[in-house]
């Protein structure tokens, strides 16, 4: 029977062979972004890059004081309007049909017509006093007609009384039928887009029933309520934005415990005027919307950030520097090294749609992470 044998002198013991899954791991490690012992991140420069991180110098400035106030984008009431019935009808359509939302509509353009609707009762009432206008009417105009025969012989005054009867109760009949038949123009009160169309051919509504509205969309407001008073007089600059806090869900099971509060729109307000009534048990401000980055839409809530005149010592940062944890705390990332990361617990408060003011845990002249800080929170 052969027996297995080993290859001449050959040492097998003194020659070893690294395992190929080590090589590609210790490789990929020498690449790949780590968070370290002391809850840093250590960061390569192509890492670096590829996460798009930018950065922005700290400088301590003194900042103005804000206050954040709840609002709601209302309509300019000079650049919209309200089409209601102004009684009970059937609406029809105009030639060129009912207006769809979002179509542009000018002052005085036909939008529907009303018909009147009466009932059984009312339209019998009618009806009875049509027919004694026109027993009225006849016996007018046989009355001027023999009047005028006999002009000669009667005082001017008698005929021409004679005639004005007879020229009320014709306008007085035509009063009564339109009642009975005539259709109702709706117009448009100001030029703009539809933005609420309630009306559908055949429709039967009540008087006062809202069937159109429109607005300008290049001319809105802006209502928020103060709880304070003496807030209106202390109004510097006045924005606005809307925000939602979603999760980044790049990496979902590392991300569970982190929240990105990002602005998704901002409009620049200037300031109009204050109620001089509580409603509410707050003072309602108004703004004009001067400027805005996207379109909003009428009744949208928002975040109304006012500027007042105090001044407080802080670090100006945009808010994609802000990330929020899911105890409440704000973080920063600062950029300590080369290829270091850290993360702050900071103090920080609206400065305005774009940007928040970081009043503690932050020094002048370190590099904060303004782009790419919720996929650092990321790193495991």
């Amino acid at each position: 029977m052969n027996s297995a044998q080993a290859h001449g002198d050959d040492d097998h013991g003194k020659k070893t062979t690294k395992p190929v899954a080590s090589v590609k791991s210790n490789l990929l490690d020498a690449t790949a972004p780590q968070r370290l012992s002391d809850g840093s991140l250590f960061v390569p420069k192509i890492v670096q890059r590829q996460l798009g991180l930018r950065t922005l110098l700290s400088v301590q400035d003194e900042l103005p004081h804000t206050i954040e106030l709840n609002g709601k984008i209302v309509a300019d009431p000079n650049a919209g309007g309200r089409v209601q019935a102004s009684q009970s009808g059937r609406v029809e359509a105009a030639v060129s049909g009912l207006p769809n939302l979002g179509q542009r509509v000018s002052k005085g353009q036909v939008l529907a017509y009303l018909r009147p609707v009466m009932s059984s009762l009312d339209r019998g009432n009618s009806q009875s006093i049509l027919a004694d206008i026109d027993a009225q009417l006849s016996i007018a105009e046989r009355k001027v007609q023999r009047y005028e025969q006999l002009a000669e012989a009667l005082p001017k005054a008698t005929v021409e009384a004679a005639r004005f009867d007879y020229e009320a109760l014709k306008k007085r009949k035509v009063a009564v039928e339109a009642s009975l038949s005539k259709t109702e123009a709706l117009l448009a009160p100001v030029s703009g887009i539809i933005s609420v169309a309630n009306a559908v051919s055949g429709q039967v509504v009540d008087a006062k029933e809202t069937l159109f509205e429109i607005i300008d969309p290049s001319r809105l407001m802006v209502e928020a309520l103060a709880y304070d008073p003496v807030i209106a007089t202390d109004i510097a600059r006045a924005s606005a934005s809307w925000r939602s806090s979603h999760t980044n869900h790049t990496n979902q099971a590392q991300s569970d415990d982190t929240k990105v509060v990002s602005p998704q729109a901002s409009l620049q307000l200037s300031f109009l005027g204050g109620g001089q009534q509580m409603r509410e048990q707050a003072i309602p401000l108004l703004f004009r919307v001067t400027a805005k980055s996207v379109a909003v839409a009428v009744g949208q809530p928002v975040k109304v950030m006012l500027q007042t005149k105090r001044l407080i010592s802080g670090i100006a940062v945009p808010n994609s520097a802000v990330i929020k944890l899911s105890g409440g705390e704000s973080v920063v990332w600062v950029h300590t090294d080369a290829e270091r990361f850290v993360q702050r617990k900071v103090q920080a408060q609206s400065l305005d749609a774009d940007q928040v003011a970081i009043t503690s845990g932050l020094k002048e002249d370190e590099r904060v992470v303004i782009a790419g800080a919720s996929l650092l929170a990321q790193v495991k």
